[in-house]
């Protein structure tokens, strides 16, 4: 057995331990910073990488665009204001992050170049949030997106630190991050994040460990306490992405968890030369492929849960999981930014020779089916889910197309976090986490069960991909007893299909719903849209005598008015303990071939290969 396999086993029982919250004989000689780096830097990005960067920077025009942009936004930063210790409502978080950006920026153009100008700008930032009476470890991401930017400065900038500044952003990092952090994991009320399964625990945890590793020299002590802590938190999150790497929490909250996910196992290894087997659990290895299918062709997320509707730029965090995991085709959706720069990898595999067209995330019950992988492709992104993951709407049954490079079915996203009890009492009271804010089905206008689940209960994939869930559990506010929903791409790929089949203990109102940019035009049993010059064609298959028509999808103040957004309704003659509803969706140049309505069972039935 090698000293590092040695190492690494020992490691693992000490770990357990703590967790346990016991002490296993010989815990204390059992030395976690034995094999740190002894210079800097060693967060992240090593001196090597910098050179690997700057050979690429001369011929490479992908990275040399990342640059520009790198430099743009430095240079800008220069003769801004530096951050204030300003909350809003209950958050620092915004300073934290544009400090973090801006030293991450500033201290990238100073290792390039060496320019002192970078230098003593990051320098003024860093000394202007060290002034701060604390991070705010009341909400504790701002304690550790400081921290993490204070590591950063610390260790990226350190040959070029006069010992007073190297003390000044020491200092801050132990009073102002590392302390109140020993004292949420022993048990303050503010660290409740230690026993999180989501999006907290990555980024506290990292946070804390980058602020530890980049001091440890100084404070080895303190250090090692934050490293124990922390390693035996993260299992309880890294849990979260099994068994194939989605995540509940939605997109929007799974780049924000990598975004603090990777560079935390990249500095373990960096400076420790050990990831501690962060990147071995379950579905991590796949989370990749989950960034690459919840975008459309449109570059628009399927952004169900809080996550925002603008576009998907890049993620410079899916260089390093595609070298980390051998998976070259994920560079395709890489971007800038200064870990970008340094992580750059040159696209040679494409996405249509290494990615399936469809994909079944099952530990979250989230599908998506596209008819390739071109801008004009047509796209469908739906979710079962659970109503109680974090972060999560009223959403069972929730779906998102794309087709002929527009969006035509839409989320609305989430609403201002400020608003009153938005996390609170006051969170099924707000339009667009409400189900009448979902493109899903209302019965008896009620919202649904903020508790329920809804399993994916049939998946194909193939020349007609469908899926089909169970959302029954989603409508027992309103007596449902069966509440299924069906989605098919058909028509060669180009079209939807979708098909509610609902049983009731006795007669409801059936809503179906989509929300919209489109502009609407009905005629009976079809509809219009329009957008931008191109069309999409809504058509009711069954049943006989329903009827599309144009709700209201505004909200009152001070919630998002939803400017702009038209919701498309199928109405049915009256109320209904049984019934079958489906509408197919062609957009412009498909063959809009109906096909024939068939029992939900069958396709059940069919995907188990029955």
């Amino acid at each position: 057995m090698n000293r590092r396999t040695h190492f690494t086993m020992v490691l693992a029982v000490v770990l357990l331990a703590v967790a346990a919250g016991g002490q296993t004989k010989g815990d204390s000689d059992v030395n976690l910073l034995q094999r740190l780096r002894p210079e800097h830097p060693r967060l992240i990005v090593l001196d090597a990488d910098v050179e690997r960067t700057r050979a690429l920077l001369s011929t490479d025009r992908v990275a040399q665009s990342y640059l520009r942009e790198i430099r743009r936004e430095a240079e800008k930063m220069l003769n801004e204001p530096t951050v204030v210790y300003k909350l809003e409502g209950p958050r620092l978080l915004s300073q934290s992050r544009r400090c973090l950006h801006r030293v991450l920026a500033l201290a990238t153009m100073y290792r390039l170049d060496g320019d002192h100008q970078w230098l003593e700008r990051a320098v003024r930032e860093l000394e202007a949030a060290a002034a701060f009476p604390d991070w705010n470890p009341s909400h504790f991401l701002d304690t550790a997106e400081m921290t993490h930017a204070f590591a950063i400065g610390y260790d990226w900038l350190y040959h070029g630190l006069g010992d007073d500044q190297r003390a000044m952003i020491r200092e801050a990092i132990v009073e102002k991050g590392l302390k109140p952090g020993i004292a949420a994991y022993e048990g303050a009320r503010y660290g409740w994040w230690r026993n999180a399964h989501h999006n907290w625990n990555q980024v506290c945890n990292g946070g804390l460990m980058l602020g530890a590793l980049a001091i440890a020299e100084d404070e080895p002590e303190l250090a090692e306490q934050i490293m124990r802590h922390a390693l035996a938190s993260l299992p309880r999150a890294m849990r979260s992405f099994a068994p194939d790497g989605g995540w509940n929490e939605g997109p929007g909250y799974w780049e924000y968890t990598i975004r603090y996910t990777v560079p935390l196992i990249a500095t373990l290894q960096s400076a420790l030369g050990n990831e501690f087997g962060l990147a071995d659990f379950e579905g991590f290895d796949q989370t990749g492929s989950f960034r690459l299918h919840f975008v459309g062709p449109t570059r628009l997320p399927f952004n169900f849960a809080d996550a925002g509707e603008g576009r998907s730029g890049g993620s410079p965090m899916m260089y390093w999981l595609g070298r980390r995991f051998d998976q070259p085709q994920w560079y395709n959706a890489g971007g800038g930014g200064p870990l970008g720069l340094f992580w750059y990898q040159p696209v040679t595999v494409s996405l249509d020779d290494a990615e399936p067209l469809d994909r079944y995330y099952r530990g979250i019950d989230v599908v998506f089916m596209r008819s390739g992988w071109d801008s004009q492709a047509s796209f469908v992104g739906f979710k079962g889910g659970d109503n109680k993951a974090n972060h999560s709407h009223l959403d069972l049954g929730t779906f998102v197309f794309d087709a002929i490079g527009e969006r035509w079915v839409m989320e609305l996203g989430p609403d201002d976090y400020n608003l009153p009890a938005y996390f609170g009492r006051n969170r099924w009271t707000y339009y667009r986490l409400q189900t009448q804010g979902q493109n899903t089905l209302l019965l008896d206008e009620k919202d649904q069960d903020p508790a329920a689940k809804a399993p994916i209960v049939a998946f194909a994939a193939g020349d007609q991909p469908r899926t089909v869930a169970d959302l029954t559990a989603g409508y027992a506010p309103a007596g449902a007893t069966c509440v299924w929903r069906g989605i098919a791409l058909v028509d060669g790929r180009r079209s939807l299909l979708v098909q509610d089949e609902v049983q009731t203990a006795e007669p409801v109102t059936y809503r179906w719903q989509v929300h919209t940019r489109a502009e609407i035009e009905l005629d009976g049993a079809q509809a219009t849209l329009r957008r931008n010059g191109k069309t999409l064609t809504a058509r009711i298959l069954s049943p006989e005598g329903a009827r599309f028509a144009i709700g209201d999808a505004s909200a009152p103040p001070p919630q998002n008015p939803n400017k702009g957004v038209h919701r498309l309704e199928v109405h049915l003659p009256g109320k209904t303990s049984d019934v079958r509803v489906t509408v197919l969706l062609t957009p412009q140049g498909a063959a809009g071939e109906a096909p024939a309505v068939v029992p939900l069972q069958e396709w059940v039935e069919k995907a188990r290969g029955r």
